[in-house]
């Protein structure tokens, strides 16, 4: 919300929301429930304890995970900033709309496919998602890059790989990119709704 405002900020949750629910839907009407790895199936459900705790406790433990998310993400946010700034500074406003500009009818497509390889949290797309939207990219294509960071990066996929079968993944990332680049499409048609 500090970089986009509210409307895209909720818009931006909303079609994510979207996505994975019709996304999940249509794989679930696939029933592809064979393309899970097997070990997946063996394993027994795990009853976890509930835990009492006083609001000391609470506190302490909130700022242990603070820390620790901290830790996990800073370098990742730094980068981002760092790419972010580059995009802002040194590549003329000219190269960044001629690349993935409105007047790119491919823009949101490529934006999807850059942001695939990357790997990043939310908080290290969004300085270069400010960067990249400051140089008059649109906003549908921007939240295509973020969407593809987050969701397809390729670490992920190799993550997700472990779990589900070949067929079963490039489902998966058939349905989400395909989604990421309609959102994107759809928003930057009607970005005259959000600004």
């Amino acid at each position: 919300m500090s970089f986009f405002g509210a409307k895209i900020a909720i818009a931006y949750v909303v079609v994510g929301l979207i996505l994975a629910v019709a996304g999940g839907t249509i794989i679930d009407r696939l029933g592809l429930e064979s393309q899970v790895q097997g070990y997946v199936r063996e394993i027994e459900n795990v009853d976890v304890e509930n835990i009492e705790m006083t609001g000391e406790e609470r506190i302490s433990f909130a700022k242990e995970q603070v820390v620790d998310i901290v830790k996990r993400v800073w370098l990742y946010v730094l980068i981002g900033v760092a790419i972010g700034a580059a995009i802002h500074n040194w590549i003329p406003q000219s190269v960044v709309e001629n690349v993935v500009g409105n007047n790119n009818p491919f823009a949101v497509l490529l934006a999807t496919v850059v942001g695939i390889p990357m790997y990043a949290d939310i908080f290290g797309t969004l300085p270069i998602a400010e960067a990249l939207f400051s140089k008059g990219v649109g906003i549908g294509t921007v939240l295509s890059f973020m969407m593809a960071v987050t969701a397809l990066s390729l670490p992920s996929i190799i993550m997700l790989s472990k779990v589900v079968k070949p067929k079963l993944l490039a489902i998966f990332v058939s349905i989400v990119a395909a989604g990421i680049i309609i959102i994107g499409y759809l928003f930057n048609a009607f970005a005259y709704l959000f600004i």
